[in-house]
C-alpha cells in the first residue's frame, strides 16, 4: 500500500465516522456509526477499483447497489410504527460513497471540505428549522430578491468598459451592489434572529452593519423624546459608527485584498479610538440596561439596489474626472462630497480603482479618510440637530477626538 493510498483510506475513515457519529446520535434506523464508516470505505476502495480497471462503472454499479439497499432498508421498516419517511440519511449515504470515490483521484481537500459540510447539515436539522420557521414573506422577498440580484442579473451582464475614461464596467459595478446587499442581509436576518429587544453593545454592532446614519438618526430621535437617554444614546453611535469604519475595511480587503496590509492600518485609527470612548460610555451604562435598534428595511430591494449601483458609477466617473482635470485636489473634494451621505460607493470606487492600477495604494486610503470623517461631520451634526444639546455635547466629544486622530493620520501616516 501507498502512503497515497494510506492517507485516503484514512481520510475516507474519518469522514465515514464523522457522518455516522451525528446519525447515530439521532438514533437513524437506516445507518449509524458503523454503517456510514463501511460506506465510506466501500466509496473510497470503489474508486481505486474503477481506477485500477480504468472503468467508471465500478463507481456506478456501487451507486446501484448502495440504492438498493436503501430501498430494502425502507421497504422493511415502512411498516413500523415509528417509521420516519425522510430522505436525509439515504441522501447523505449516497452523497459520502460519491464523494469518498471522488477522493480516491487525490481530491482530498475536496472531499474534506464536502464531507465537514454534510456532517454540520445534519447536525444544524433544529437551528435550521426554526430558523426557517420564523420566516416571514417579507424575509422570503429578500432571500429570493438577493437570489435574482446575485444568480440572474450579474452572470448576464457584459463584462466589457463604457462609457467616458473607460470606467464602467456593468458587471463590476454589479458586484458591488452584490457585495453592499450581500453585507446588509446578514445584518438584516441577525436582527431578526435577535429580536427587537437586545442590550446596548449589539445595538451598535448591528446598527453600524445596517447603517450607521440610520442608527445615529434613530437614536437622536429617542433622545428627543427623552433627553435622560443621551448616554445612551451617544453609546449606540459611537459603536455603529466605528463598526462603520470596520466595514469600510472589510469592503476593501474584499475588493482590493492585494493592497489591504497597505490601506486598512490608518482606516483602523478613528474605530479603534471610536471604540475606547464607548467603552468609557459604556462603564456609565447599567449593563441590564436594554435598547432597540430600527428596524431594517429589506436591504435587497431592487429599488435601492438600483439607486446604488448608480450612485457607484456616478462615484466613478467623478473620481475619474477629478484625477483628469484637478489632480489629487479634485478627488478629495469628491471624496469628501461622497461621504457626507454614504461611505460605501466612495470605499468600494476607489478599491477598485486602487486594485485595478488607476490609483496609488498610498493614496488611495487618504480619500476614503475623508469620506469617513466628511460621515462624521454629517452624522454630528445630525445627531446634534435632533436629539438637543445633551446628546450633542456627548457626541461632539466622541466625533471630536476621532477626527482629530483620523486628521493626524492623514497629515502623519
Amino acid at each position: 500500500m501507498s502512503h497515497e493510498e494510506l492517507m485516503g483510506l484514512i481520510v475516507a475513515l474519518g469522514l465515514g465516522l464523522l457522518t455516522g457519529l451525528q446519525r447515530e446520535t439521532v438514533k437513524s434506523g437506516i445507518a449509524g456509526i458503523r454503517t456510514f464508516t463501511l460506506i465510506a470505505l466501500m466509496g473510497y476502495l470503489t474508486g481505486l477499483l474503477a481506477t485500477y480497471w480504468n472503468s467508471a462503472w465500478v463507481i456506478a454499479a456501487g451507486l446501484l447497489s448502495l440504492t438498493l439497499l436503501l430501498l430494502m432498508a425502507n421497504f422493511i421498516q415502512s411498516g413500523e410504527k415509528e417509521f420516519d419517511p425522510g430522505q436525509t440519511t439515504e441522501v447523505a449515504v449516497l452523497v459520502v460513497y460519491l464523494i469518498t470515490a471522488y477522493m480516491s483521484q487525490g481530491q482530498y481537500s475536496f472531499a474534506i471540505v464536502v464531507g465537514g459540510m454534510v456532517a454540520v447539515l445534519l447536525y444544524l436539522k433544529k437551528p435550521l428549522s426554526t430558523f426557517v420557521s420564523k420566516l416571514g414573506e417579507k424575509d422570503l422577498r429578500a432571500i429570493f430578491q438577493f437570489v435574482a440580484i446575485t444568480l440572474v442579473v450579474l452572470p448576464v451582464l457584459p463584462n466589457e468598459k463604457y462609457g467616458p475614461y473607460q470606467v464602467l464596467n456593468p458587471r463590476e459595478i454589479w458586484l458591488m451592489v452584490v457585495l453592499i446587499v450581500g453585507l446588509g442581509l446578514a445584518a438584516y436576518f441577525a436582527h431578526k434572529w435577535l429580536g427587537d429587544s437586545r442590550g446596548t453593545l449589539a445595538a451598535g454592532f448591528l446598527g453600524g452593519l445596517i447603517s450607521s446614519t440610520a442608527t445615529t438618526m434613530s437614536y437622536a430621535q429617542r433622545c428627543r423624546q427623552a433627553s435622560q437617554l443621551s448616554l445612551l444614546a451617544s453609546f449606540v453611535i459611537a459603536v455603529a459608527s466605528a463598526v462603520a469604519f470596520v466595514r469600510v475595511v472589510l469592503e476593501i480587503a474584499i475588493v482590493s485584498a492585494p493592497h489591504a496590509m497597505q490601506m486598512v492600518p490608518p482606516l483602523l485609527v478613528p474605530a479603534l479610538i471610536m471604540f475606547a470612548m464607548a467603552w468609557r460610555l459604556f462603564r456609565h451604562i447599567r449593563t441590564s440596561e436594554n435598547s432597540v435598534v430600527h428596524h431594517p428595511s429589506n436591504p435587497a430591494e431592487l429599488g435601492s439596489a438600483f439607486t446604488f449601483a448608480a450612485l457607484y458609477a456616478l462615484v466613478l466617473l467623478a473620481v475619474a474626472f477629478a484625477k483628469d482635470f484637478f489632480g489629487q485636489a479634485g478627488l478629495y473634494v469628491v471624496s469628501f462630497l461622497s461621504g457626507l451621505t454614504d461611505m460605501d460607493a466612495i470605499t468600494l470606487s476607489i478599491s477598485n480603482s486602487v486594485n485595478q492600477g488607476r490609483l496609488d495604494a498610498a493614496n488611495g486610503w487618504k480619500y476614503i479618510m475623508v469620506a469617513g470623517l466628511a460621515n462624521l461631520v454629517f452624522k454630528g451634526g445630525l445627531a446634534a440637530f435632533i436629539g438637543g444639546k445633551a446628546l450633542a455635547r456627548r457626541v461632539a466629544v466622541v466625533f471630536g477626538v476621532a477626527l482629530v486622530g483620523g486628521l493626524v493620520a492623514l497629515l502623519f501616516l
